[in-house]
């Protein structure tokens, strides 16, 4: 068995979050997604066929920000957990959250841990 952990980093989105009326405009949220990924063995084949292509992460989150409003950010990140552990070979998968124009002085954000 070999484990990889694959990074999304500080994806930033316009998205409709928040509860109140001045959140009902999209805003800017970084999206940040960590995924432990096992395989059989370890990788000795340079091809993506021979891996998760983390492409599908980032486009869901995209497609997600276009077409979804959602209340909390921890519906948000136990949405994002669900898309990433769609594939079987995500064993885990950690996702946080965080709004940056909320605050002048601070994001607000939230974080989960999800496993298999």
């Amino acid at each position: 068995m070999a484990e990889y952990t694959i990074l999304l980093d500080a994806l930033t989105v316009m998205i409709r979050l928040g509860i109140h009326a001045h959140e009902a405009e999209p805003q800017r949220v970084a999206v940040s997604v960590e995924m432990t990924v096992r395989y059989p063995a370890p990788i000795d084949e340079d091809a993506i066929e021979a891996v998760l292509d983390y492409d599908f992460v980032r486009t869901g989150i995209l497609a997600l920000a276009d077409t979804r409003r959602f209340a909390l950010q921890e519906t948000l990140c136990e949405t994002i957990a669900a898309l990433c552990l769609g594939d079987e070979r995500v064993a885990r998968v950690r996702v946080r959250t965080m709004k940056r124009d909320v605050y002048p002085d601070a994001g607000i954000g939230c974080e989960i841990v999800r496993e298999r």
